[in-house]
């Protein structure tokens, strides 16, 4: 794992570190990719510079014709914005499909773009959007189009000692239309096996200008020139969407994987191209009014800095104390040595705190889902310096809290949450393995929806995986929770 782990206050450290350290150095900030690929020793960075505190990162601004994303900005507080479902709907309805509510409170919009990945959905629809990026380095800055940015799979431009400090694009004008469609092994937690994103100027009823994109079929993202000239002065119709559609199935260089043959991709391209342009013909968007995030009482934003920078370092035989944390457990200050791990493993290991359970430590099953500042998160995949001066709760801290998350009268008999009763009487447990992080999903549910319905449910667990049987006592159970 990492050696030294520094929380930053400002950019300008930031990049004064970067500068500093060069290779040895990576950014992490919700660390969903970053993590993974440290535990499979793809990267091996001696240093994480941790950004996800420092103020006002975490902004989504309009500017003129733009929009701007900074670096902290999370797939959940893009799908949270009214701001974004009205002018870059497509970008809403891919982070909508990243993971599960738990990953898509601390992955970031920029995490996905520096992995890298084509088929990393987000990328997606901001390259159909014309999306750049701007570079920050102690040499200044400089702002990069997504067609330079990115050089192959898991390639980018940015050199060793830069940031992405932003992502802007043009936002959707009236006359604009636009989705996004992803096909996945499974509906939830599905790496893209194709994805497309549309987007179509529209002068009355005629398409004046096209942008089509498509994911996982190529080492980048790729466009659909002929497909987009042939959209141009035409309408929507069948036979439209067709010939476009059967054109991009051509454009696409798809490869054979475990996931899917070519010849498979090659044809899903032209479904979800065709499907994507019938969905903006007849106006069918079918993003949740209300999704589910598993925020509870917060708006989504995590606490920033409020102290000196912190650095923890690993085997510093002249200060004992350099890998000490100190957090706030379930209401208890704690502190103990550990930093060179993850949340999951510093909670069993050192806090001995063992209801918190490790099912995959690659943020599939949810088994270890716990709340961090308030907002529930995979603990397999946050850094355990990460709970440095933050509040941490864990399934042992729901004793004695009720489902609107008040905290029964200090020194009272400890009651069971409403969740964790209506799984006794439901049956609802079956091993009890999966049980803890089911229960933390829906406990925070309910925090933000008193009543959810089944589809609320449903999009809450989402992110949890039970092994032993179907889902319906757990489904019930929650509901009836909240009933």
């Amino acid at each position: 794992m990492w050696n030294t782990y520094i929380q930053p206050r400002t950019i300008d450290e930031t990049v004064q570190l970067l500068a500093q350290y060069g290779a040895d150095a990576r950014i992490i900030n919700g660390g969903t990719d970053l993590l993974i690929e440290i535990e499979r020793k793809i990267r091996n960075p001696k240093i994480l510079i941790d950004i996800s505190r420092v103020p006002h990162l975490d902004t989504i601004r309009e500017e003129g014709d733009h929009i701007r994303l900074g670096p902290s900005v999370t797939h959940n507080q893009v799908v949270g914005s009214e701001l974004l479902r009205q002018l870059a709907y497509p970008l809403v309805r891919a982070a909508w499909e990243v993971g599960a509510p738990q990953i898509r409170n601390r992955g970031t919009i920029v995490g996905n773009l520096v992995t890298a990945s084509p088929a990393n959905d987000t990328i997606v629809p901001l390259w159909a959007m014309g999306a750049e990026v701007r570079l920050k380095s102690v040499r200044g800055e400089r702002v990069v189009p997504f067609s330079n940015f990115f050089k192959g799979v898991r390639k980018t431009a940015m050199e060793p000692d830069e940031m992405v400090m932003q992502v802007q694009f043009q936002k959707m004008s009236p006359k604009d239309r636009g989705t996004f469609i992803k096909l996945g092994l499974r509906r939830a937690q599905a790496i893209s096996v194709v994805s497309a994103a549309v987007v179509l100027e529209f002068e009355d009823m005629e398409i004046s200008n096209a942008w089509i994109a498509l994911g996982a079929v190529a080492p980048t993202i790729i466009t659909c020139g002929e497909a987009e000239q042939v959209m141009v002065g035409n309408y929507l119709s069948d036979a439209a969407i067709q010939e476009a559609s059967e054109l991009a199935a051509q454009e696409a260089k798809p490869i054979d994987d475990v996931r899917g043959t070519a010849d498979y991709r090659r044809e899903m391209v032209r479904v979800c191209v065709a499907r994507a342009m019938r969905q903006i013909r007849d106006n069918v968007y079918d993003l949740p009014e209300k999704p589910v995030m598993l925020w509870g009482g917060t708006d989504g934003h995590f606490k920033p800095h409020d102290h000196a920078t912190e650095t923890h370092t690993t085997n510093d035989v002249s200060n004992p104390n350099a890998d000490l944390i100190e957090t706030r457990v379930n209401g208890e200050k704690v502190s103990a040595q550990g930093s060179d791990k993850s949340l999951l493993r510093f909670l069993r290991e050192d806090l001995k705190l063992v209801g918190t359970k490790e099912g995959c430590a690659e943020g599939e099953c949810g088994a270890c889902t716990v709340y961090l500042d308030g907002i529930a998160v995979m603990s397999c995949l946050v850094p355990a310096a990460r709970a440095h001066h933050a509040r941490i709760e864990t399934i042992e801290g729901l004793l004695g809290v009720a489902a609107d998350g008040v905290a029964t009268e200090p020194g009272s008999v400890a009651t069971l949450h409403p969740v964790q009763q209506k799984f006794i009487e439901h049956g609802a447990a079956q091993c009890g393995y999966c049980t803890p992080g089911f229960i933390m999903s829906g406990a925070k549910l309910l925090e933000e929806n008193s009543t959810p319905t089944k589809s609320d449910v449903e999009q809450a667990i989402s992110g949890n995986l039970c092994r032993c049987t179907g889902y319906y006592k757990i489904v019930e159970a929650i509901q009836d929770a909240g009933g």
